[in-house]
């Protein structure tokens, strides 16, 4: 095994945008902004623990074996041979955005936690190869280890997912000039109970027109063809579901279609929703235009404004 680190080492991974409108639990990108951040460092009590999460207001779990970062850290050092008996590891993790936003906060957590573990045990994983670990980390949030979130967490840019158990990860191709707005109304769904509502089965015709949805916007990604991206920016299956949880949710893509937005639609399990735009300018007037819909009802909200990040997870120190 290669030989091991002796300070500590912090990894960033990104928030992130899951389902892209028509693409459920396949599609997702990563953006710039908010994150999560873990260090992982060596220590002489054994085990693996986790000694702090900041911005959580106490809410998430220090039982590693409870916790996203945790878990997905256990199935990396199993994976690698590491045993922690003699020499443990800590992690501290750093919230650095909202829980229950629809932006990959667990599996942001899951990311950082085994890129940050992988380098201070001496890299036996590529990070491509890291994305199962990742994966073991949802979990704890959902239920279910799907890879759309952690995938572009980890990997950065638009993927899509063509299996999650094991998971098989293709890297899509990411048009320059695209940009994305993300606006987050104060309130918080679960992600486990956001999929409790789902309806269990679909009509053909919904179904076909779906498929549809997802190969346009593929097409488009690849082609740079922001026309067919937008035409493609259509969820005839989970939108109309998960939508009525969202206070003004009609009222704010109202207001980024007219603002000139290609597409909008939720992100992840919401209460986040995003809008594919092609400039900065056009970005920050489609995020003020649908603020305006939350000014107007009195509900507070975070805005960002990003291209998207062709990045994702990076060792910080």
């Amino acid at each position: 095994m290669a030989s091991t680190k002796k300070l500590p080492v912090t990894a960033f991974a990104p928030a992130t945008v899951a389902n892209v409108g028509c693409g459920f639990d396949v599609l997702g990108f990563a953006i710039h902004g908010p994150g999560d951040t873990v260090t992982a460092s060596f220590s002489d009590e054994p085990g693996l623990r986790i000694v702090s999460i900041s911005g959580d207001e106490g809410r998430l779990p220090l039982d590693a074996q409870k916790n996203t970062a945790g878990l997905a850290a256990i199935a990396l050092l199993n994976a690698a041979g590491h045993s922690v008996d003699d020499k443990g590891i800590e992690l501290s993790i750093v919230k650095k955005m909202p829980l229950g936003s629809g932006l990959g906060s667990s599996a942001a957590s899951s990311v950082a936690a085994v890129v940050a573990v992988n380098d201070l045990i001496g890299s036996p994983f590529t990070k491509g190869n890291l994305l199962p670990f990742a994966v073991e980390g949802e979990i704890a949030a959902s239920g279910t280890p799907h890879a759309d979130n952690v995938a572009a967490a980890l990997m950065g840019g638009f993927i899509l997912v063509k299996n999650h158990q094991p998971p098989d990860v293709i890297t899509l191709h990411t048009p320059d000039d695209l940009h994305c707005t993300i606006i987050h109304p104060a309130i918080e769904i679960q992600t486990k109970n956001s999929r409790k509502i789902l309806k269990k089965q679909v009509s053909l015709e919904k179904a076909v027109k779906q498929w549809g949805n997802v190969g346009g916007l593929i097409a488009g990604l690849y082609t740079n063809d922001y026309d067919l991206i937008g035409r493609s920016l259509h969820d005839e299956i989970i939108e109309p579901v998960r939508s009525m949880l969202i206070p003004g949710f009609k009222e704010m893509k109202k207001a980024a279609l007219d603002s000139g937005a290609l597409g909008c639609s939720i992100s992840g399990s919401g209460p986040s929703l995003f809008a594919l735009s092609t400039s900065e300018n056009l970005a920050n007037e489609i995020g003020k235009n649908m603020g305006a819909v939350l000014d107007g009802i009195g509900l507070e909200y975070d805005l960002f404004i990003s291209k998207v990040n062709v990045d994702g997870a990076y060792i910080e120190s």
